[in-house]
């Protein structure tokens, strides 16, 4: 029988990260979609035909018994995730919720402590862990074919000098700015490669005028296995670097630009999930030395994986694909950065 599940939220991560491969996941059945906005039902109704609109959350809480719902995925802004996954949880449901996890590591320990109270999964969408040129990069790293990793360096940069979407634009106390968003995603990416945190350093910049969110921010971190991490998140950037730099005792890793965002509406791959392919020119990596390099295609993106695990779960009570407490670390982490090392 398949887990029916509701979707919170419809702006760009629940139409484009959540949506198509809940939907297209033989073990899921998309039921419900909540949204507020008239024009983002439109968008439900147009992309999930199959899928009620409602209105809120507490409708939804309200109906969920009648619907049948196993299964709610958060995708709404940061401030709201714990309150939001905390009344999920409490009525019943496993939960997954979009990164940051929480906002802060307080309220994602009170999560994953009510999670075993009520016996429900919980489980951060760290999607990133999917991504063609990570998967790609795990790879070569687990074959040892870089030999010993010095230094990892790991890039998501955008050049956009204005923010369209009010909350990304407000007070890091509300889990708005690039730290947040996108470091969440590039600490991750650098601890489950090189292990845990034993030092760090960071500068936490706003650049664009008005905008109370850090936009341009950089961190440093030392692994205890003595690998360095250099990261760079940034809205600010006219010119863009590689996504990742990697060098080894024996031979270096580089890769250029990003999986692309997937289309709303189910998937229409034969194999029942989004297409995230890349374009020829940017769909491979460099590995080697300087003088003595090769390209390598890239493997192929995969964020369906994340909810067959998320499936595969709740049916037999195996591990979530993602678990809890690393989000909290990372989230924790970020708390200390914030704390440390903003420039005003």
């Amino acid at each position: 029988m398949r887990i029916r599940a509701a979707l919170v939220g419809y702006g760009m991560g629940g139409r484009h990260f959540h949506a198509p491969f809940v939907a297209a996941d033989p073990d899921l059945d998309l039921v419900a979609v909540v949204t507020s906005s008239p024009e983002r039902a439109d968008q439900v109704r147009a992309d999930l035909p199959g899928a009620e609109v409602i209105p809120d959350l507490a409708t939804l809480l309200d109906r969920a018994g009648d619907l049948g719902l196993e299964l709610a995925i958060v995708s709404t802004p940061p401030a709201g995730h714990a309150e939001q996954a905390s009344a999920l949880l409490e009525a019943g449901l496993h939960v997954v919720v979009d990164k940051p996890l929480t906002v802060t590591s307080q309220e994602g320990y009170a999560l994953v402590a009510l999670a075993e109270r009520v016996g429900r999964t919980l489980t951060p969408f760290q999607n990133r862990r999917w991504d063609g040129d990570y998967l790609t990069l795990r790879r070569l790293i687990d074959a040892d074919e870089l030999g010993e990793v010095r230094r990892l360096e790991s890039r998501f940069e955008r050049w956009k000098p204005t923010e369209s979407r009010a909350w990304k634009d407000g007070a890091s106390a509300t889990g708005a700015g690039v730290l947040y968003d996108l470091g969440t995603h590039l600490i991750d990416q650098a601890i489950q490669l090189l292990g845990e945190v034993e030092d760090v350093y960071a500068e936490v910049r706003t650049l664009r005028e008005g905008s109370g969110a850090d936009d341009d921010t950089f961190v440093a971190l030392q692994h205890k296995g003595g690998a360095l991490s250099h990261l760079w998140m940034s809205a600010v950037a006219p010119l863009l670097g590689p996504r990742f730099r990697v060098l080894g005792s024996r031979a270096g890793f580089e890769s250029w630009g990003v999986d692309p965002m997937p289309p709303p509406g189910p998937a229409s791959a034969a194999d029942g999930q989004a297409p995230l392919t890349r374009s020829p020119e940017d769909a491979y990596a460099v590995v080697g030395l300087d003088d003595d390099k090769r390209q390598i295609p890239l493997d192929r993106g995969d964020y369906g994986a994340f909810y067959r695990d998320v499936a595969h779960a709740i049916s037999t009570g195996a591990p979530t694909p993602v678990d809890p407490r690393d989000s909290i670390a990372v989230i924790a982490l970020i708390e200390r950065l914030h704390r440390d090392f903003t420039i005003t």
